[in-house]
């Protein structure tokens, strides 16, 4: 599961993570105030990368302003026209989700032996309760798995029974958002969400046998991957190699190879998408189980309406009380932030959204998107009144509904910056030149820009903090949406290398 998150660093850059918050001024006391917006004239290497391009200066909204808001916006240009951010949006949740649960924040996945417990035996069912854990990987699910085996509970006379109810999510295929169901990025929120509902081929060369050998994780019941594939003939380069080796991932029970696999690739790893989603939590939790020497005379299933019912009640299926309960926390939220802003990680981002509308008022705290919604806005109009609130979906970015503005946004990223928690917002910022999706971007401002990104069709945007070679710290805000967004692009790396570049 690494595989899925590699090539980031838990620190920002070549610098500490105190010495980057002095660097930027992150903790001041100052107030930030609200950037006011007019006509500007564009930095030249911005207008001539959005010329070549062909992105017109009215799809664009840019904002400069320095971090501690004392001073008027250095470039200020449609600051207020709300704008859809694509990934910047996680900013936002986020900021709110930290500002609002703490760097320490777990959440909890529960086991329960729900029965008669004699001699390593369960008469009756183990019940996995999810607490909507946004990374509980398969190296986690594993060793939680291996703890209630180790605590009395190796043979299971009945079912593995899986609780998913703390989310309320209206049923969407992996597909609906753009026609991509087997890219990891569409996967759906759940909450027991394993694995990122993600199966991971990693592919070795073996020259003396003229074979790639396949791993894969995790363990899937019920599903069969070929061990190995065919190498290309030693000329071959590597390419495409996905497209080489010719799988069949869209089959539920089979994943096949009928093509070849370049030698010259060396070792890679593919994370896929399971083709039938619903299934993969259960598929998961059997595959580990009997990996781990688990018996399970019956199957690994939903709990029905009925068993929630008395769950919730009584803490248990039956209404008796159980002999074993067992906790797995996940890990801090400071690390889940990092994760999500690093590596841009929707499913992730969405699992917290929903997270903040159950730990929202009372009242109204439910696992659902309009709850998270509510939270977030309710946090919004407490914490930042003075700017326009967003429009919010799913709270990742990963939508065309979701609006804001570069004003809004700078905003927010004043504000973090003089907060309790802006070290481990500014400690999960992607590093110009340095790491994660800004590894290979501004490479003349490496590790003096600190940059979420954002990116979907006809949408580009950049939003962060830059250190100016003048020694100020300015928020930085740039929003494409533009059929050429793509390639405009480049006009917002300017924007970083000009501000970076500021005496």
């Amino acid at each position: 599961m690494r595989a899925l998150l590699a090539g980031g660093s838990k620190h920002a850059g070549r610098l500490g993570l105190t010495a980057l918050a002095l660097c930027l001024g992150l903790g001041q006391t100052s107030a930030p105030v609200q950037a006011a917006d007019g006509p500007a004239r564009l930095p030249a290497p911005v207008a001539a990368a959005l010329f070549k391009a062909q992105v017109p200066a009215s799809a664009v909204s840019l904002l400069v302003t320095d971090v501690s808001g004392q001073q008027l916006p250095r470039l200020s240009h449609r600051a207020d026209a709300a704008m859809n951010p694509a990934s910047a949006m996680k900013l936002v949740t986020t900021y709110a989700a930290l500002d609002l649960l703490g760097p320490q924040f777990t959440w909890i996945t529960t086991a329960l032996a729900d029965g008669a417990l004699r001699n390593d035996e369960l008469e009756g069912n183990l019940l996995l309760r999810g607490g909507g854990d946004p990374k509980l990987v398969v190296e986690r699910l594993q060793a939680f798995l291996a703890q209630v085996q180790a605590s009395g509970v190796r043979t299971v006379r009945g079912d593995i029974v899986l609780d998913r109810s703390a989310f309320a999510l209206r049923t969407l295929a992996a597909g609906d958002f753009d026609g991509e169901p087997l890219r990891p990025y569409n996967t759906q929120p759940d909450a027991l969400l394993i694995n990122f509902k993600t199966l991971v081929m990693t592919f070795t060369p073996d020259p003396a046998r003229g074979l790639a050998l396949v791993r894969h994780e995790p363990p899937l019941s019920g599903v069969a991957v070929d061990a190995s594939v065919p190498l290309a003939p030693t000329s071959a380069r590597c390419g495409d190699w996905r497209s080489d080796l010719r799988a069949s991932v869209d089959n539920a029970q089979r994943v096949q190879f009928s093509g070849h696999y370049p030698a010259a690739c060396g070792e890679r790893v593919w994370p896929s998408a399971y083709a039938d989603p619903a299934s993969f939590a259960a598929r998961a939790v059997e595959g580990s189980w009997r990996l781990l020497g688990g018996q399970l005379s019956g199957r690994v299933r939903d709990a029905s309406a009925d068993e929630l019912a008395r769950w919730q009640r009584s803490g248990s299926a039956s209404g008796q009380r159980v002999p074993l309960r067992l906790e797995l926390a996940s890990l801090p939220l400071r690390d889940i932030v990092h994760d999500i802003n690093k590596f841009s990680n929707n499913v992730m981002a969405q699992q917290l959204f929903l997270t903040l509308g159950l730990q929202g008022q009372r009242s109204q705290a439910d696992g659902t998107l309009a709850a998270g919604r509510a939270a977030v806005q309710a946090w919004w109009q407490k914490t930042l009144p003075g700017q326009a609130a967003p429009v919010l979906d799913n709270g990742s970015g990963l939508s065309r509904i979701e609006r804001i503005s570069a004003s809004s946004l700078a905003g927010l990223l004043q504000h973090a910056a003089h907060s309790p928690v802006a070290g481990e917002l500014l400690a999960s910022l992607p590093v110009a030149g340095v790491d994660a999706t800004m590894r290979e971007r501004v490479k003349g401002a490496a590790g003096q820009a600190f940059i979420k990104t954002g990116s979907l069709r006809d949408v580009s945007a950049v939003a962060g903090y830059v250190l100016g070679a003048d020694g100020a710290r300015y928020a930085v805000v740039g929003i494409i949406n533009h059929p050429n967004a793509g390639a405009g692009r480049a006009a917002l790396d300017a924007l970083i290398q000009w501000v970076a570049l500021q005496r």
